[in-house]
């Protein structure tokens, strides 16, 4: 019965961990194609959409694979390294919640420098990539500069715009891009937290499953040893 039972445990670390590498695939393969099509926004911070993209989907494919050919392998080698890297991914989603928590005051002031940083670079440069990035988060998230359209001065871009444009006095959006940005990250504060701490029960559960096949294998003898 126990054996039975450490078996099915076994195919089901197989097959969550299958569908964790396959998603993380689908991960990596979406920030190459932002990184490839477009760089989003990359004015808003320095460590761009695209690139958190790519290096969750490395993380996710290379941990899912040592767990699932630990699992299928009954290797105790790479039980154990999949526990431990589990184990340090949850040590640093907890302590970038915490961080966050605690120093979002400074994490605003550096938003806010990072976009009038990109908005100046922008300013006149209507073909260069800064400007593009501009006009495609002003029309996504519905705002115009940093804290209004008056940030641009005289030279307004086009996706500031939203009615009577060509005129000498259009509706320009009237939000500035850091109030809606505060608002998006708000809205969705309570999400965000949901999906840490789910995050964490699935990995507290894929440690307990990798701990109870790695003991199994140490008293029954098989697997490679360390």
């Amino acid at each position: 019965m126990a054996q039975n039972c450490l078996k099915c445990l076994k195919y089901i670390m197989c097959f969550a961990n299958l569908l964790c590498f396959l998603c993380g695939v689908a991960v990596l393969i979406l920030g190459v194609y932002m990184t490839v099509s477009f760089r989003m926004a990359s004015t808003l911070a320095s460590f761009t959409v695209s690139n958190m993209l790519l290096v969750s989907g490395i993380v996710i494919t290379c941990v899912s694979f040592l767990g699932f050919l630990g699992a299928l392998k009954e290797n105790r080698c790479l039980l154990l390294t999949f526990f431990l890297l589990l184990f340090f991914l949850m040590l640093v989603e907890l302590t970038a919640a915490c961080l966050l928590l605690m120093y979002e005051g400074e994490i605003a002031t550096r938003v806010n420098d990072d976009l009038t940083k990109g908005l100046e670079l922008a300013k006149g440069n209507t073909g260069n990539i800064t400007m593009s990035e501009w006009d495609y988060v002003q029309v996504k998230l519905d705002c115009c500069g940093v804290h209004n359209w008056t940030d641009w001065g005289v030279s307004v871009p086009d996706s500031c715009c939203l009615d009577h444009c060509g005129t000498p006095k259009p509706k320009y959006r009237e939000k500035g891009c850091l109030v809606t940005l505060k608002t998006l990250f708000e809205d969705n504060f309570l999400t965000t937290g949901i999906t840490v701490i789910v995050l964490c029960i699935i990995e507290v559960l894929g440690m307990c499953f990798a701990m109870t096949l790695f003991c199994h294998i140490s008293r029954s003898g098989l697997g490679y040893k360390l």
